[in-house]
């Protein structure tokens, strides 16, 4: 008959032997405990590090059947690679029925991260890669121009013959604009009719040259209607 309290305290001792680093024990009744796996990367690397929480917690019948796992607090891992570690860990449960799994559960995982991690550093370079053809025929196709055939040089042509002749129409409508009739600018110069106005209106007429003015005295003329202007006109003729 197993005793399954034994295998699971000696288990747990040896995992705080193993990991004493990213060991945790969280209860005792029933065992629970976790360990933080995180993938280790050179500081020159493009990839972050990724990592999980493993947490398990011990069933009574436990190592005959699996523990309770979980899978947290994920580091730069998407939801696909946290459903992939589950489903890791499920089999490998299954597989290992009947003896301590913890250590073989673990080591799994760390294994998995560092695939990933390979996978994720392979993935960078043939984008860096990719984007590095695609400067490459961006310069390229910038001077080698654009390629002409008979397409493409009737579009072009069409589209510069219709670009001349808009030019030539806004040019014809300026020009057009340009000469104005003189009743057309006489209309369109409205001080023409404003000075007109102000002359008719204004009764305080003189004559003069620049600021010099003409005043006539009246007294001049007042003797004129004792002239005998009759006689002689009569004597001339």
């Amino acid at each position: 008959m197993t005793d399954y309290e034994e295998d699971q305290a000696n288990e747990i001792e040896a995992l705080e032997s193993i990991y004493p680093d990213i060991f945790e024990i969280l209860e005792t009744e029933p065992h629970c405990f976790k360990l933080s796996v995180l993938t280790e990367t050179d500081s020159y690397e493009e990839c972050d590090p990724l990592g999980v929480d493993l947490q398990f917690t011990y069933v009574p019948t436990y190592p005959d059947a699996p523990p309770d796992m979980e899978v947290l607090s994920p580091q730069n891992l998407t939801d696909e690679d946290v459903r992939n570690i589950q489903e890791l860990l499920q089999q490998q449960a299954e597989e290992n029925l009947g003896m301590v799994m913890v250590f073989t559960l673990v080591s799994a995982v760390q294994e998995r991260l560092s695939e990933l991690v390979e996978e994720k550093k392979k993935q960078a370079e043939e984008d860096r890669e990719r984007k590095q053809r695609e400067d490459e025929e961006k310069e390229k196709k910038r001077f080698e121009g654009t390629r002409v055939n008979i397409e493409t040089f009737l579009a072009w042509k069409a589209r510069f013959d219709q670009e001349i002749m808009e030019k030539m129409k806004s040019k014809k409508e300026v020009d057009n604009s340009k000469k104005l009739s003189g009743k057309q600018l006489f209309e369109r110069d409205t001080s023409l009719n404003d000075s007109d106005a102000r002359f008719l209106d204004n009764e305080d007429i003189t004559l003069g040259a620049g600021d010099e003015s003409v005043e006539v005295d009246e007294s001049l003329f007042q003797d004129m209607a004792d002239l005998d202007l009759d006689e002689d006109l009569d004597l001339e003729d």
